[in-house]
């Protein structure tokens, strides 16, 4: 069963029945019920599509965030083989949030950072819930510079709702490593590519995601701050949240309209949660298509990135 949200009731409640008829089929009842489920599930398949044709910007940031949506490890684990993590800054300590190493993808060398969720409440607390301290930040600049050492491509994929604003993130300089993540990725002389498979929150995301070719899956987002974070600041109501997701621009749809990305992925009906493997598969064709045509053009990845993000600015 699914952990249905609530604009997907109407789904749920044919699939319930489904369920039900079944189980009474498997119960060994003399009723033939195959042309009835057979009906039902045909009807649920339509209700998904429309649902999900139509879905408004609140409505995809709950996608973006439901729980059973693949995450940054299940992305690595069927896309890059060979994958070796990198633990540890140097600095300070190690930062499970964000997910680092070197991999081969398709054959060829890549590094690869990412935010990780957790999937879990154990594994959620390990990895913070995809929210990185200044030394998971730091990580990430250690595995920029060795890629751009050994001119191996780098493969970014975005699932945060920010970097952790605790005290002691602040007191080791939270601020400054983003911002360094930042500048060391606008630098790269390697092609760099970022998909946001979920959430792609304020700074935390951006620091990982300066990339030649940016990319969102169907029904991620991305944003400067949380809906919820733009609701309590503007109108002094976190419940406001919807109101301020639709007037943020947060979606795909939005983002790709003012170029902030370069394309966007398309999911499976009913999201990434309903089709995991042809959600992650459609992401690898899509890197791999970007880094063919970062190839083909044989641009200056620094000079290409450096024109990308100042065109964003002055289109805003």
């Amino acid at each position: 069963m699914y952990n249905y949200l609530e604009f997907e009731k109407p789904v749920a409640d044919l699939e319930g029945k489904i369920l039900e008829l079944k189980t009474l089929s498997e119960g060994g009842e003399a009723v033939d019920v195959a042309e009835e489920i057979a009906r039902l599930e045909k009807r649920s398949g339509e209700a998904l599509r429309e649902i999900y044709r139509q879905l408004q910007p609140w409505q995809k940031a709950q996608v973006a965030r439901h729980p059973d949506r693949p995450h940054c490890l299940d992305y690595v684990g069927r896309l890059f083989t060979d994958f070796t993590p990198l633990a540890g800054d140097r600095l300070y300590g190690e930062d499970n949030a964000i997910i680092g190493g070197f991999a081969r993808f398709r054959g060829e060398p890549v590094a690869i950072l990412g935010q990780e969720k957790g999937a879990d409440t154990k594994t959620r607390l390990k990895h913070n819930f995809g929210m990185a301290r200044p030394e998971g930040y730091r990580k990430a600049v250690r595995i920029m510079e060795l890629a751009d050492r050994f001119g191996v491509r780098l493969v970014t994929l975005v699932d945060t709702a920010g970097a952790y604003p605790g005290i002691g993130a602040e007191e080791r300089g939270q601020a400054e490593a983003i911002a360094r993540s930042t500048s060391v990725s606008l630098g790269l002389k390697v092609p760099v590519v970022s998909v946001i498979i979920g959430e792609g929150g304020s700074g935390g995301a951006i620091a990982i995601a300066t990339a030649n070719k940016v990319y969102m899956l169907e029904h991620a987002i991305y944003s400067v701050i949380s809906p919820e974070g733009a609701a309590s600041i503007l109108w002094r109501d976190p419940t406001r949240a919807r109101d301020a997701a639709t007037s943020m621009k947060i979606t795909a749809k939005d983002l790709l309209e003012m170029k902030v990305i370069d394309g966007i992925i398309p999911e499976p009906p009913g999201g990434a949660h309903r089709g995991a493997e042809a959600a992650i598969d459609a992401a690898g064709d899509q890197i791999a298509a970007a880094f063919a045509d970062l190839a083909a053009q044989n641009v200056d990845c620094r000079e290409h990135r450096r024109e990308k993000f100042l065109a964003i600015g002055r289109g805003l």
